[in-house]
């Protein structure tokens, strides 16, 4: 099988970061003795999510030039990944079997490529608005569809949580 990228694979559409407001929302749900893998970063860019999140008191490792499909950091995979490749992330997300919290359109959990995780090991946290993405520098839009944090092996007190 050839060797397959994030960096090679980035569209334009997938560019858009998260805002400090929503990794704030969920910040008490990510535990604060577990090192954070932020895995989904753009070559030769910052990525403002590591600042947030190391920001509310995590520690967190990433850098653009690590490539998610080959590599295994950190002990939770904290993120936004680009929509436009989730089949195949969720592919090496399954390889991984590691805890995790995406931010990730609702429409997601009916995709086959989620239900082949174990799904008692799902949780989602719901937002009480339409989540806004950061495009371009400082441009906050917000998104057009609804978005969920999709959660794996975190132990959540509920299964769906409203936050």
């Amino acid at each position: 099988m050839a060797s397959f990228s994030i960096k090679q694979e980035f569209k334009n559409d997938d560019q858009y970061n998260t805002s400090r407001e929503m990794w704030e929302s969920i910040s008490q749900f990510i535990p604060k003795d577990k090192t954070i893998w932020e895995a989904f970063m753009l070559e030769n860019t910052t990525s403002k999510s590591m600042d947030y999140l190391t920001e509310l008191g995590h520690e967190v490792v990433g850098s653009p030039e690590i490539d998610f499909f080959t590599s295994n950091l950190g002990d939770i995979i904290v993120s936004n990944p680009p929509y436009s490749i989730k089949a195949r992330i969720f592919q090496r997300l399954s390889e991984l079997d590691k805890p995790f919290i995406l931010i990730l359109p609702v429409s997601t959990i009916t995709k086959q490529f989620v239900k082949k995780l174990h799904r008692e090991k799902l949780q989602i946290i719901v937002p009480d608005k339409r989540l806004q993405f950061i495009k371009g520098e400082d441009q906050l839009k917000r998104a057009w569809f609804d978005t969920m944090f999709l959660c794996y092996k975190m132990n959540l007190e509920k299964d769906i949580t409203f936050i």
